[in-house]
C-alpha cells in the first residue's frame, strides 16, 4: 500500500510546489473509502454520480493540503490571500468528504430497524419529545437547506441533540457539533430521481437509514457527554 509521505509527494510534483526549507510538512492526506449503495431509492447512474463528486473531494484537498505546505504566511494583506483562500478551500473540501463519508454509512440499510430500546431511539424521544417529532423536524430541516446537508448532531453547548442544516458544504456549521445522522440534500442528490422533490427523497432514504451504524455514533457522542460532565 503506498505511504501517506509518498502520497504528499505525488500531489506536491503534481501541482509543481517546490521544497522550501521553511516549507510545514504539515499537510494531510485523505483516502477514498469503498461504499456500497444497495439502495432502490437512486438510480444507478445517481449512486455513480454521488461516489464521483466523493472521489473529486478527496482529490481536491489533498491537494489544497498539500499546497498549504508552502503557501506564504507573512503576506502584508492577509484577508485577500492565498493562505486565506487555500483554508477557505480546505474547510470546504474536508467537510465534503467526511459528509459523504458519513451519509454513505447511514443509509441503504435494505432491512432498516430501529427499537424503542435503543439509545438512538430514546435520546431523540427524549430531546425532540418524540420520535415522530423528531422526523418532521429533520424533514423539515433537510427542505430548508439551500443546496447542503441535513445534520442530527449532539451538541456540546446545550447538552442535546439537535437538527440542523448546512449550506454547501461549510456555512452554518455549529461549532461543537457531533454528528449521528446526516443526509445529502444537495440537488445534485435527488435532482435525477426526484428532479425537485425533495421530501420524496428524503423520506424514501429515511426508511433505509442504518441504525446499527448510527447508533454507534449516538453510543460514542454520549461517551464525549459523560466525559465532559465529569
Amino acid at each position: 500500500m503506498i505511504s501517506d509521505n509518498e502520497i504528499k509527494r505525488i500531489i506536491n510534483e503534481s501541482i509543481g510546489l517546490e521544497e522550501k526549507k521553511e516549507k510545514l510538512d504539515e499537510s494531510y492526506v485523505a483516502r477514498v473509502k469503498q461504499y456500497n449503495l444497495t439502495t432502490e431509492f437512486l438510480s444507478t447512474a445517481n449512486k455513480q454520480n454521488h461516489l464521483e463528486l466523493y472521489d473529486g473531494y478527496v482529490e481536491a484537498f489533498n491537494k489544497v493540503s498539500a499546497e498549504l505546505d508552502g503557501v506564504d504566511r507573512s503576506t502584508s494583506n492577509p484577508r485577500s490571500s492565498a493562505y486565506r483562500a487555500l483554508k477557505a478551500d480546505e474547510t470546504y473540501n474536508m467537510n465534503a468528504v467526511y459528509l459523504h463519508e458519513l451519509y454513505f454509512s447511514n443509509i441503504s440499510d435494505l432491512n432498516s430497524t430501529i427499537t424503542m430500546d435503543s439509545l438512538s431511539y430514546m435520546r431523540l424521544a427524549r430531546d425532540f419529545g418524540s420520535f415522530d417529532a423528531w422526523q418532521k423536524d429533520f424533514i423539515a430541516c433537510c427542505r430548508a437547506s439551500r443546496n447542503g446537508w441535513a445534520i442530527t448532531y449532539y451538541n456540546i453547548y446545550t447538552k442535546a441533540y439537535m437538527n440542523t442544516f448546512v449550506d454547501l458544504h461549510s456555512e452554518n456549521v455549529p461549532v461543537f457539533g457531533i454528528p449521528v445522522v446526516v443526509m445529502d440534500v444537495w440537488e445534485h442528490a435527488y435532482y435525477k430521481d426526484y428532479l425537485k422533490d425533495i421530501k420524496t427523497y428524503v423520506v424514501a432514504m429515511m426508511k433505509q437509514l442504518n441504525w446499527k451504524v448510527i447508533e454507534k455514533r449516538f453510543e460514542k457522542a454520549d461517551r464525549v457527554s459523560q466525559a465532559l460532565r465529569g
